[in-house]
C-alpha cells in the first residue's frame, strides 16, 4: 500500500519496503523528473513506479548500507537513471555516477537539493534538503522521535549532525527512512516523563498505528519538542536524566547508549 503527498509542486509517492523502510519517490510533474531516494527493494521501487506512470531518472542515496541501495544496480539497468550518493563513501554506493557533499546539490526538475553531510550513523551519511519545496529526506540520521545507531560514529560525531538537521526551518517535512516511531516513543516516554507535547503525539502514534496509518513524515518543529536526541541540550531533558549542566554531547552520548539497552 502506497500513500501519496502533494507538496510545493513536486508528487511523493511513499510505500513500505523490506521489513521496515519507507521507499520515496519523488516526482516533479512539470519536467517528468522522478527520483527515488534509496533503493531498499528494486522490485519494490518499480511497482509504486507503475502505479503512477513515473519514469525513474535519478536515484538519490543517503548511505551505503544495503538496505537503502541494495536496488541500486537493477533499477539502472532497467531506467538508465543517474545515480548519485555521497561522496565520502565511495566505492560502497553500488553504480553511482556522481558523489557528492556538503555544499553540493542536486536537481529535480525545476527544484534543487542542498546536500549536507551528516556523519554518524555511516561515516559519510547525507540528507537532501528540498528548501523551495520545506521538504528533507534525511535516511537513517533522524528517525521520528529518534535517530540512527552510531555504526560508524561517535555521539561527538553525530550531535553536530543531529543539530544541522535541527535547524532547519521548523516547518520543514521530513522523511525518515523507517518506521521505528511506536517503539521510539516507548522509549522517550522513559527520558522526559514530564514533556506534555511528548505525551500528547505518543497517543496520536499509537491511534494511527492501530488504523494502519504511517507515522511518517514528520516535521522539524515537531521533532525539536518531543525527539529527546534533538533535545539533549535542554534542561529539562538534563534534569529528567539528572545531568543537569553537563555537554550536551555526554547527554546525547546517555541517551543514545540508553536507547541501545532498550
Amino acid at each position: 500500500m502506497s500513500f501519496f503527498h502533494q507538496i510545493a509542486g513536486l508528487q511523493i509517492s511513499q510505500f513500505p519496503c523490506l521489513s521496515d523502510n519507507y521507499g520515496f519517490l519523488v516526482h516533479d510533474p512539470e519536467s517528468h523528473s522522478c527520483a527515488a531516494i534509496d533503493t531498499p527493494d528494486a522490485d519494490a521501487v518499480n511497482v509504486a513506479l507503475e502505479e503512477r506512470g513515473w519514469q525513474l531518472t535519478d536515484i538519490f542515496n543517503t548511505h551505503w548500507h544495503p538496505d537503502h541501495t541494495g536496488g541500486n544496480q537493477a533499477l539502472k539497468e532497467r531506467w538508465a537513471c543517474t545515480v548519485t550518493g555521497p561522496k565520502a563513501e565511495d566505492g560502497r554506493i553500488p553504480v553511482a555516477d556522481r558523489l557528492v557533499h556538503e555544499g553540493d546539490t542536486v536537481s529535480l526538475g525545476g527544484f534543487e537539493g542542498r546536500v549536507i553531510d551528516t556523519p554518524g550513523h555511516t561515516r559519510g551519511h547525507i540528507i537532501y534538503h528540498f528548501e523551495a519545496a520545506g521538504m528533507a529526506f534525511v535516511g537513517d540520521t533522524l528517525f521520528a522521535l529518534g535517530c540512527g545507531r552510531l555504526f560508524e560514529g561517535t555521539a561527538a560525531v553525530m550531535w553536530p549532525s543531529l543539530k544541522k538537521v535541527r535547524a532547519l526551518p521548523e516547518e520543514t517535512v521530513v522523511f525518515c527512512a523507517h518506521e521505528y516511531t511506536q517503539s521510539n516513543a516507548r522509549f522517550a516516554e522513559t527520558v522526559e516523563t514530564g514533556n506534555k507535547a511528548l505525551m500528547e503525539r505518543i497517543a496520536q502514534i499509537d491511534e494511527k498505528r492501530a488504523r494502519g496509518e504511517p507515522t511518517v513524515p514528520t516535521t522539524i518543529a515537531l521533532e525539536r519538542d518531543t525527539n529527546p536526541f534533538l533535545r539533549a541540550d535542554i534542561a529539562s531533558l538534563q534534569s529528567d536524566i539528572e545531568m543537569s549542566g553537563a555537554d550536551p554531547v555526554d547527554v546525547f552520548a546517555e541517551i543514545r547508549q540508553r536507547k541501545d539497552n532498550f
